[in-house]
């Protein structure tokens, strides 16, 4: 792997992913400033520094920023959670993201997610996988900020050219643990060679990524992988026999989003399969 010319900065450091991809990186030579509203839990890695930062802060942002040429967008609510929780965070935050990338000249890698389109149905074929230009269809607020987060990208890049590449992660975890991430599961290793090629290629114009390892049982198809050159190498399929079982809830199991689909769910029949359709 190829160390970037100029620092990256990693928001939300102190995360699962982001402790991950701060020592994975860092191995390699990255020079990472990580910053999190929570202290860093694990040594530092070599060549790291790291300050504690709220999101909500755009100026202790925009000093972090200084010089990098990337930010890696990890932080901010991500979970479900009340709006007014994730209304800081996760909107005021991201503007405070995409300020700093645009005095920079940075390109931006967001940690957008699956909850974004999380009312989708799920496919019964491969035909009917989701392409990355799909309608937005969130679950829930954290999802709603996910999708905020993805047109803020599509507008600074049209207004001032500022790169992004918007990551919907499926479900990252050491292994897929339920029936559903035999669908959306994305390694750890994936995840990193997908950060490496989100950072190193050398166009990345307004991209989606369909963030999820090589599972036949996908729900997601066409995206903007080919051009950051990167593709998975990992798989679900190994832990088929030991993930099958499903839940009782039928709107979890009907919602590409799963449980978060169900979280003060009120409808008393399923929403149409087309938002804007009368036909449910």
């Amino acid at each position: 792997m190829t160390a970037p010319a100029r620092p990256v900065l990693l928001t939300g450091a102190s995360g699962a992913l982001g402790r991950h991809l701060a020592k994975a990186l860092a191995e390699h030579g990255w020079r990472l400033r990580l910053t999190d509203i929570v202290p860093f839990p694990d040594p530092l890695p070599a060549g790291a520094s790291f300050v504690k930062a709220d999101l909500n802060d755009g100026v202790a942002l925009i000093r972090q920023a200084e010089g990098c040429g990337a930010i890696l967008h990890f932080g901010g609510v991500s979970v479900e959670r009340p709006f007014e929780e994730v209304l800081g965070p996760n909107l005021r935050g991201l503007y405070h993201v995409y300020e700093a990338a645009r005095r920079e000249g940075a390109r931006v890698v967001f940690a957008s997610s699956n909850h974004s389109i999380g009312f989708h149905e799920r496919p019964t074929g491969n035909a009917e996988r989701l392409d990355f230009d799909c309608a937005f269809r969130p679950d829930g607020y954290y999802g709603l900020s996910k999708a905020y987060g993805e047109l803020m990208g599509r507008m600074y890049w049209d207004k001032h050219g500022i790169e992004n590449v918007n990551l919907r992660i499926g479900s990252c975890f050491p292994k897929p643990v339920d029936r559903r991430m035999l669908s959306t599961w994305l390694s750890y290793g994936d995840l990193t060679r997908l950060v490496e090629r989100c950072v190193l290629a050398e166009r990345a114009g307004h991209a989606v990524i369909w963030a999820c390892s090589d599972n036949p049982a996908s729900y997601w198809g066409r995206d903007h992988r080919e051009r950051l050159g990167w593709a998975p190498r990992d798989s679900a399929e190994p832990w088929r026999a030991e993930v099958e079982h499903v839940t009782a809830d039928p709107v979890t199991e009907r919602y590409q989003g799963g449980g978060f689909t169900a979280m003060e769910y009120s409808r008393h029949t399923p929403s149409p399969r087309d938002a804007f359709s009368l036909e449910e």
